[in-house]
Parts: C-alpha cells; sequence; structure tokens
C-alpha cells in the first residue's frame, strides 16, 4: 500500500485518524510533510511501525515502553528487549493475582448469598463495610 493518506493508514492499522494522530504527537510515528501544501504520504514502513505499535498494546505495554521498544535494534538490544518484557510479566503476574484473589472473594460472597433468601444480603453487607 505504497503512498497512503492518513485515513488509509489508520484504516490498515486498526485504527482512528485521532489515534495516529496521538501516535505521532508522541512520537511514536513519522508525520510526513505536506508535498507542495497537499495531502501527506504515509509509506509500508508507517503501516508496520503502526502494527508493531498495536501488537505491543496488546501485550500490555505502555506507550512509553512501546517508544522504548521502538528505539531498540533489534540485533543488538535483545537484553534490553528481555529486560523490558520481564517487567511486563511481572505487572501481568501481579495483575492476574489480583483478579483470581477478587474472583474467589466474589464466589464465596455469591455463595453465601445464594445460601439462604433471608437477612441481609451477604454481597450488599461486604461492600457496605
Amino acid at each position: 500500500m505504497p503512498d497512503m493518506t492518513i485515513a488509509r493508514l489508520a484504516e490498515a492499522g486498526g485504527v482512528g485518524v485521532e489515534t495516529i494522530r496521538y501516535y505521532q504527537r508522541r512520537g511514536l510515528l513519522r508525520t510526513p510533510s505536506r508535498p507542495d501544501g497537499g495531502v501527506r504520504r504515509y509509506e509500508p514502513d508507517d503501516a508496520r511501525r503502526l502494527r508493531f505499535i498495536r501488537s505491543a498494546q496488546s501485550a500490555g505495554f505502555t506507550l512509553d515502553q512501546i517508544a522504548e521498544l521502538l528505539s531498540l535494534d533489534a540485533g543488538e538490544d535483545r537484553s534490553r528487549a528481555r529486560a523490558l518484557a520481564e517487567v511486563r510479566l511481572s505487572e501481568l503476574d501481579a495483575r492476574i493475582a489480583e483478579l483470581e484473589a477478587a474472583r474467589t472473594s466474589l464466589r464465596k460472597l455469591a455463595g453465601a448469598c445464594s445460601a439462604s433468601d433471608t437477612g441481609p444480603c451477604p454481597i450488599l453487607e461486604a461492600f457496605e463495610g
């Protein structure tokens, strides 16, 4: 898809035009010049970079972390990329532990609630206190 407009780039990346502009303001995507005051044109490399950003976001990386990943050299900076991934894995593990604890608590409350139809609801009581 050579010579894409911002709308075509956004479509190719599955994002909105404003997302492209936001990524440009953050320095994640380049802002091409306007030849003779015309329409900005994007290249296939811009679409690849956009897909990289979206994939990294899907893996849970922040935009700051993605900026750092984009700055790394694929052949030289493996240890830094691995370190960023390990930090993200630790964060995900902590979040999973929180979610599992929340699920266990809610399951217990739902069981207590279904045990009786009389008296105050254990779920509502738990959230009040």
